[in-house]
Parts: structure tokens; sequence; C-alpha cells
């Protein structure tokens, strides 16, 4: 079996599960949270090295503030269940704007808790170009991932999406130059761990050759 060794996922659609269940959008946030934990054991009993979870982006933050505060406390949920497991954390977005959590500073650099073994990444208030301005002004552009503010963030080999849409809403754009693309239509709150092996299955026959 050949595994990825850096999974990129994009947990989309909690707010469409929510109305779906008759709840309040805000409502399906929290509800990601399970799916997330079950993901990073599958990772540890697969091998795969590094997960980097899309928490929010800057542009989310213009949502109402109900579903802001909301899906902002589950960002810190998920960091912080994560900190109780065997992995090595880093959050990565801005942190210099009122919308980056306090609660999340301790996590911008990256920690090893218990006997550590996955690198899980969170892109929080993540924007694109403030992550990459640095390499966009460059005249010469001859050092790819270390011009960039997450350039403690390895090439993602495969990306997973949930709520059926296609498209990579701004993730990592230079991690995922070369990234295999997996679409999932249910919503985020019903993961599946037959979603996720599916996505492994596809990802063995592809035909991986970064260009070359």
């Amino acid at each position: 079996m050949r595994v990825p060794k850096h999974i990129g996922i994009i947990p989309d659609g909690n707010r469409r599960w929510a109305l779906t269940n008759g709840l309040t959008k805000e409502k399906g946030y929290d509800r990601g949270l399970d799916p997330g934990l079950h993901v990073f054991k599958l990772c540890e009993r697969y091998g795969i090295k590094e997960l980097t979870f899309y928490g929010f982006t800057v542009d989310n933050t213009k949502r109402p503030k109900f579903q802001r505060l909301a899906f902002t406390r589950a960002c810190i949920d998920a960091v912080e269940m994560l900190s109780r497991e065997n992995a090595e954390l880093l959050v990565m977005g801005n942190y210099e704007s009122p919308m980056f959590p306090k609660e999340l500073f301790p996590y911008i650099e990256r920690k090893k808790f218990g006997s550590g073994g996955v690198k899980v990444n969170f892109l929080v208030n993540y924007d694109w170009e403030w992550d990459i301005e640095s390499y966009l002004k460059m005249e010469e552009k001859n050092d790819l991932i270390g011009s960039i503010k997450s350039k403690d963030i390895s090439r993602v080999d495969l990306i997973i999406r949930w709520g059926g849409r296609r498209r990579l809403s701004g993730f990592l754009p230079l991690q995922s130059v070369y990234s295999d693309f997996y679409i999932i239509d249910e919503f985020w709150p019903d993961f599946t761990e037959e979603q996720f092996n599916k996505a492994l299955d596809w990802y063995q026959i592809q035909d991986i050759t970064l260009g070359g």
C-alpha cells in the first residue's frame, strides 16, 4: 500500500449539515470534532506522517458573528483535544489579526505532545495571500517553500474535501501544487471511516509523476 506522507483535510458542509438536520447553521461546527479525532487516529494507524486541517479563513470571518464565534470555538476545542494525543501541533494563520483566537497563541510554533508522532497542522484565520506575500515579492523565486510563512508545512500529497465542492478555497497554494484531490459528497459531520479508506484506495491508482 502506497501511503501519502501528508494529507490535507477540507472539512466542508457543517452549515449545510445543520440545516438539513433542522438546526441553525452555527450548530454544525462542533459536530466536526469527533470526525477530526477519528481522522487523526486513522493517520496514526496507517503511518501517515503529516495531516493538515483547514479550520477557517480570513474570508470566513466575514460571516455573521454567531457563526464566527462557533467555528472559532470549534477550532480551539479541536486543537486542545489533539494536544491530549501523541502529536506535534502547529497552528498556522494570521495571528496579528484580532480574529485569531488568543487561546491558540501557544501553538503558533510547533509543539510536541505526549510521545509525539503525526505532525498536525491547523489553518486558523488563514489567508493564502498573507502566507505567500514574501514569495510574491521575490525577484528570483528560487526558494519555493523557505520564503513563505507556512514553511514548516510540507508538500501535500493528497487533499480530501467533504461536502461535494470542487475547489481548493485557498488551501496552502504552494504546498498543493502537485496534490491529488479527492471529493466526498457527504458533509463533514457525516464522516465515516469507509469514506477515508476509499480516498486512500483511490490514491493507490493515481499516477504520481510530480510533473516528470
